[in-house]
């Protein structure tokens, strides 16, 4: 019975192996991170495991000459701001002690070591005892360091063990920041010479300027049918996108206005024609009557004109096709009921089989371009082909698209007529200019936004 009491562990024992499960969990959560972000929030919060405390803020120099420590992470929080006072305070108090004692030893801070300028914080800011234990690598370089904060002084066996945490998370952080740049720093300067002057050949080799535009297909010369007088469109007999002959009837103008003034005209002239005769009759008995005879044949001449106008009027009643093709226009809808004003753009006739691409050039993506530049099509309808053109023609000057885009008008023919283009299609085109260096065609909106950012 005593032999078996004896060879049960006491409770020292225990918490001795809790302490070490502890650590040996903690270094492996070290080992298992993968971003510096996972190993420092591990430093920052999990630690408490082994080491009660209460705060804990790590802070690290943004260059290896240590000029200035900012705070990274702190304890129980997701993020910092480093402009709070509390923040601004902590990194002024930790440059001070470094510049004091810039050792990679723990350092137990006092209010006392302080200046008198960070001094002055120490009671606003801190709540007990404060562990400085700076974060050191092998190859003895400081990487940052640990703030500690709890109630309870300092003992030496707590500050072993943050040590020994430190030396871990120091290792483990000069292995993550090098991971990604390793390559980098291993090249040799020869190497960078090779890589630069490959990179310098690359950005001169020449290549053929080229940019991606939006396209349509539209028909070649075609006829506009425009209003030829004041009215309001009654019907439309034809039906978009149909093919008409020539002398077919397209829309119809409401003539109810234009027969009543033909009518009315009608009977203006034949009064007036009465009081002529009237007035040459009465011109034989009376040389005052006489002398309105040239005035009575003036009206009736002045009534005939206008009899003839409503006469003709009343003949663009029905509005004809000019020529045979197909009806361009939008809905039927649009226009039955509408006024319109003489010489107002109604609708197109083109030829179906002539056709040539309107490309919406963006003054951003502007090219110099040249009659017979060429020109390859991809529209929306046969996603899987595409079609070579031509540069026909290009605008001057930039026009105002929808969409309040400046843009140039190039025109383009197909070089092999397709049956399966319809008028109407869209999609895109790759339009080519001339030959540049490919430095040209990577920062050609670069350049041209700071040219016009500088003014140079």
């Amino acid at each position: 019975m005593q032999a078996t009491a004896s060879s049960e562990p006491t409770s020292r024992e225990i918490a001795t192996l809790i302490h070490l499960a502890t650590l040996t969990h903690l270094e492996g959560q070290v080992r298992a991170a993968t971003t510096l972000q996972e190993l420092q929030f591990v430093a920052v919060n999990e630690t408490r495991r082994l080491v009660p405390y209460e705060h804990a803020v790590l802070l690290s120099p943004p260059d290896l000459d240590g000029a200035a420590y900012r705070a990274v992470t702190a304890s129980s929080v997701a993020a910092i701001d480093r402009n709070a006072p509390m923040m601004v305070w902590l990194e002024e108090a930790v440059q001070a002690v470094r510049h004091a004692q810039p050792g990679d030893l723990p350092i137990i801070v006092e209010s006392e070591a302080l200046p008198e300028s960070v001094r002055a914080g120490w009671h606003e800011f801190v709540r007990g005892h404060v562990l400085w234990c700076p974060l050191k690598h092998p190859d003895d370089t400081i990487l940052g360091g640990l703030w500690i904060e709890r109630e309870s002084p300092w003992q030496d066996n707590d500050v072993t063990i943050v040590r020994r945490l430190a030396g871990s998370f120091a290792y483990a952080w000069k292995a993550l920041a090098t991971r990604h740049v390793g390559w980098v720093t291993r090249l040799t300067r020869p190497s960078l010479v090779l890589i630069a002057v490959a990179v310098l050949g690359l950005l001169c080799l020449p290549i053929r300027l080229s940019t991606v535009a939006p396209v349509k297909v539209v028909a070649q010369d075609p006829v506009i049918v425009s209003a030829p007088m004041d009215g309001v469109i009654a019907e439309v007999v034809v039906a978009p996108n149909t093919l008409v002959q020539q002398h077919r009837v397209l829309l119809r103008y409401d003539d109810t206005n234009i027969r009543n003034q033909f009518r009315v005209t009608e009977q203006q002239l034949a009064v007036a024609r009465a009081e002529q005769v009237h007035a040459i009759q009465s011109g034989f008995g009376d040389p005052q009557r006489k002398a309105e005879v040239p005035l009575k044949a003036a009206e009736v001449a002045l009534k005939e004109t206008e009899l003839e106008y409503a006469q003709e009027r009343l003949g663009q009643i029905d509005v004809l096709a000019p020529q045979a093709g197909v009806v361009l226009f939008t809905d039927k809808s649009d226009w039955v009921g509408k006024p319109v004003s003489v010489g107002e753009r109604i609708m197109e006739i083109a030829d179906p089989r002539r056709i040539e691409l309107r490309i919406d050039l963006p003054v951003s993506d502007a090219l110099m371009l040249q009659e017979g530049g060429e020109v390859i099509a991809f529209f929306d309808a046969l996603p899987l082909e595409s079609f070579p053109g031509a540069v026909s023609r290009s605008s001057y000057h930039a026009e105002v698209l929808p969409g309040d885009i400046l843009a140039y008008r190039v025109m383009a023919n197909l070089s092999h007529a397709d049956p399966r283009i319809r008028i109407g299609w869209q999609g895109s085109a790759k339009v080519y200019g001339e030959q540049g260096p490919l430095a040209f065609l990577l920062f050609r909106r670069p350049f041209t936004a700071l040219r016009q950012l500088v003014g140079l």
